[in-house]
């Protein structure tokens, strides 16, 4: 590690700017008119200081601004990536995604899907991004916090006058009574609220310095809400997840591991009455109905050990009517009503008719959602299901297949045998269509009725990433309050060769500044000091003037 040593016999670490023993620039020889950068008061970070292994290298990198400006940048991109189109768990949860984005958006829709996008804010190289993101936003702050909290702590009150000379607000005055003026200017300052410190006849005034820890606050608001981001794809952490129950049946509540059961005992709906005095109008424009609410009448069930594996009883825990914005809550879990669909298919019950005489023999009841494979009739009469389509179409090679698992459009292709076609016959049912697609049949599978059952659409959540987001976006205004509205401002009053020197220095508000000096000054001898950035822009306004 090389060492800068300065005038003084000290030697400072690499990056140093300012000495941290007798406070000379040690920049003075190449850089004495330009002003001195005092972000971090001239100390050397570790990015700075250590820079030979392999870990010194990973340091500098997430240390680096840049990279962090880089890092949130390409995380913004991806985020707006994820907006093009809707994410998977916005979609209908009956569709296949492979299938929807292709329909919906076509081929960019097939390449979003493709490239996964769909599942974007979940998938392993946009944690990646965030987790880097967040290493980043503590390393630059490590590297930067400590050495400025260590040279805050001990600033020193005696600057070296190359020091002073470097500030953008500095000044020299001829004094006749240096004490009284002083006096004077202490005075003035307190009134300001500063805090004063002296050494040899020397006063440094500060207010103010809590405003330069505003970034950092900002920093540890920031990696608390990254935190809460990331959790929210641990299991468990963070859950949010569509449930369809059909009346009268019970299911798995999801996120639960098969601990609790949520039954549908009645799901009711109620319209607005055409006459109402709001809505009467609204609904004769509108030509149709409006809901004024649903509810799901729901009991909760819990999974009780019955001493065998993988059986469990289920025992009534609770109870509760769940309407919008009124949702059942247990054990860190609310469920939401959010959907409904109304005459769902159910069962679909069937015949087998002789075309010839009309008769009939048997009847079969389907349940769409859990076919039996084979239906013995008797007498040498028998049905199986060759093919079962939920919600039928032709894909695009023309073949027959499913956009899904509910039973919206369901077709059959049925084996009949009978003691007169042993060999079999092939029928191809829906609804409205009976189709004979291996030739003329003697039988035929005949429609006879059909049972429907309401279905209520719930959403299971339990978000125990909240506290963090909150905490870390709490924390974030506190930090950003802090840095904002206050500002770190100090002001220097040294005695040099018989004159007061002045300097002043603050992170902004440099006007505030020069006021607060200008106050203190107001009764003494000491001459107001001049802004150097405003003096250096005068001097090349006159200069372009001449020229002109």
């Amino acid at each position: 590690m090389n060492k800068i040593t300065c005038e003084c016999t000290h030697e400072n670490p690499q990056g140093t700017i300012v000495c941290e023993s007798c406070g000379k620039p040690l920049d003075d020889q190449e850089n004495q008119k330009q002003l001195l950068d005092m972000k971090y008061e001239g100390v050397a970070r570790r990015s700075q200081t250590y820079t030979t292994t392999f870990i010194d290298k990973i340091w500098m990198f997430f240390s680096s601004v840049k990279v962090g400006i880089w890092l949130i940048v390409l995380t913004l991109l991806a985020s707006a990536l994820g907006t093009i189109y809707p994410q998977e768990m916005y979609i209908p949860p009956t569709v296949n995604p492979a299938q929807y984005y292709v329909d919906e958006y076509g081929i960019t829709g097939q390449l979003y899907y493709q490239l996964g996008f769909h599942n974007l804010y979940g998938s392993w190289w946009y944690m990646l991004l965030i987790a880097a993101l967040g290493v980043s936003i503590f390393i630059a702050s490590w590297d930067r916090v400590f050495p400025l909290y260590r040279a805050l702590k001990t600033q020193r009150v005696t600057r070296h006058a190359n020091f002073l000379k470097r500030q953008r607000v500095y000044g020299t005055s001829k004094v006749q009574d240096i004490d009284y003026s002083l006096e004077l200017a202490k005075a003035k300052l307190k009134e300001k609220k500063y805090n004063l410190s002296e050494e040899n006849g020397n006063i440094v005034a500060e207010k103010g310095r809590f405003a330069r820890w505003g970034p950092y606050i900002n920093h540890i608001g920031l990696i608390v809400f990254l935190i809460g981001c990331m959790l929210r794809y641990f299991p468990g952490m963070y859950i949010d997840e569509n449930v369809w129950v059909r009346e009268g049946e019970t299911t798995v509540v999801p996120g639960t591991n098969g601990q609790y059961h949520i039954g549908n005992e009645e799901f009711l709906v109620e319209l607005y009455d055409e006459d109402d005095e709001i809505f009467g109008e609204a609904m004769q424009r509108a030509g149709g109905q409006i809901v004024k609410t649903y509810q799901t009448d729901a009991v909760l069930y819990e999974s009780e050990s019955t001493g065998i594996v993988g059986e469990g009883e289920l025992v009534e825990v609770d109870r509760h009517k769940i309407r919008v914005n009124e949702p059942f809550k247990f054990d860190g879990f609310a469920l939401y009503q959010v959907d409904y669909k109304l005459h769902e298919l159910n069962t679909m019950s069937f015949t087998l008719e002789n075309k010839a005489t009309g008769e009939t023999t048997g009847r079969i009841d389907v349940n769409l959602f859990n076919p039996e494979r084979i239906y013995d009739l008797g007498e040498g009469y028998r049905i199986e299901i060759r093919e079962y389509f939920p919600d039928y179409f032709l894909n695009s090679s023309n073949v027959p297949s499913t956009r899904s698992q509910i039973p919206d459009n369901p077709v059959f292709i049925f084996d009949m045998y009978t003691p007169e076609t042993p060999e079999g016959e092939v029928s191809f049912v829906g609804i409205q269509t009976n189709l004979e697609p291996m030739g003329e049949n003697n039988y035929k599978m005949t429609f006879i009725d059909v049972d429907t059952k309401h279905v209520t659409g719930l959403v299971v959540r339990r978000d125990y990433t909240l506290p963090f987001l909150i905490v870390g976006g709490i924390i974030f205004m506190i930090g950003l309050t802090q840095g904002s509205y206050w500002s770190h401002r100090r002001i220097w009053l040294q005695r040099i060769n018989g004159e007061v020197w002045i300097a002043g220095h603050t992170n902004k508000n440099y006007l505030a500044l020069r006021k607060d000096i200008d106050y203190a000054i107001a009764e003494t001898e000491i001459s107001s000091p001049i802004d150097q950035v405003e003096a250096e822009e005068s001097k090349q306004e006159e200069l372009k003037k001449i020229e002109g």
